[in-house]
């Protein structure tokens, strides 16, 4: 199996480029959501430093005993705050849990900001001080560059460059930190991350630290796809594809189990999922609506559909979406 062409662009391109650079940068980066879903981005102005005191982090944190990471799971939170043990969470369609366990941080609202709703506090780990300060400077980060990142898309778009400004300002963004353990006894069908699309706007990946993610190519062919050094992995999520009436892609992609002489080792990921505020309308643009793509999807606003999708991945009970 070959190694997907991902577009590799450079974010400075287009925060400190001319302006023939910023419109290559938006030129390349909408084709390849156009066609792929996926892009690799240099010069993201996240830190080598903090990715790997987070990468650290996060290891340390998953070798803590059962007993400590289960004070931490809360219930009632559907996983958006915290930590989730293993087998908790399945793709959409899929009857058997993925084979992961993970820690969410959400959104850190500054004094004075006001949102529609009562976001959950993030979970402090009383064992690791320093690893709730990386969090939160990782978070920040991962909000700074996918805010540049959703500046081009709204350009591509033919919207204006600050479109997505306001609808993500104390957006109901996750940075979550996967671990998939070592593998003890053969899958019941089971791969580490089932096929699944990502249910947020953009998702930035930061180096994972084994291989194994594979997207599905428009061929229906399966591919890896890594980054290289220094390099995040952006793709597009559902309430993008729905708010540009699938003319941009929310590539299928999956997480698939190692060669079986590796099946001892883990593998660790770091997604940071960025959400808009629940109240954002995800209405298909107008602009995105022709006879050629007639209109695909109802209206709903982002809250409301992250609340379905938690349902049909098992994170959410319906009678706690009613509450």
């Amino acid at each position: 199996m070959g190694l997907l062409d991902v577009p590799v662009v450079s974010l400075k391109k287009f925060t400190e480029g001319s302006d023939a650079d910023r419109k290559a940068f938006v030129e390349t980066l909408g084709n390849a959501y156009e066609e792929i879903g996926f892009v690799s981005i240099t010069d993201h102005g996240i830190d080598d430093d903090l990715i790997d005191k987070l990468y650290h982090n996060v290891k340390d944190f998953f070798r803590q005993p059962t007993d400590v990471k289960k004070k931490y799971e809360i219930d009632g939170l559907a996983g958006q705050r915290g930590y989730t043990s293993f087998g908790k969470e399945s793709a959409k369609g899929s009857d058997v849990p993925d084979l992961k366990e993970f820690w969410q941080q959400g959104q850190y609202l500054e004094e004075g900001a006001v949102v529609t709703e009562n976001y959950p506090d993030n979970v402090a780990v009383e064992e690791m001080p320093q690893f709730n300060d990386v969090l939160y400077q990782a978070y920040r980060q991962f909000e700074k560059a996918g805010s540049a990142l959703l500046q081009a898309i709204a350009i591509y778009l033919n919207l204006d460059e600050y479109y997505f400004t306001d609808k993500i300002q104390f957006g109901n963004s996750i940075l979550r930190c996967i671990h998939y353990p070592p593998i003890v006894n053969e899958p019941k069908s089971a791969v580490r991350a089932e096929q699944h699309e990502d249910i947020n706007l953009i998702t930035l990946l930061v180096g994972a630290s084994a291989e194994g993610l594979q997207l599905l190519t428009k061929q229906d062919e399966w591919m890896p796809v890594n980054a290289g050094p220094g390099q995040i992995v952006v793709n597009v999520g559902d309430m993008l594809q729905r708010l540009t009436n699938n003319k941009l892609r929310s590539t299928t992609h999956r997480v698939v189990n190692p060669p079986k002489e590796l099946w001892g080792t883990s593998r660790f990921s770091i997604p940071f999922f960025l959400h808009p505020r629940s109240e954002m309308k995800l209405d298909c643009l107008d602009n995105c609506i022709s006879d050629d793509n007639p209109l695909q999807y109802e209206p709903i606003t982002a809250g409301g559909y992250l609340r379905e999708r938690l349902i049909e991945i098992g994170l959410l009970k319906p009678e706690e979406a009613e509450n």
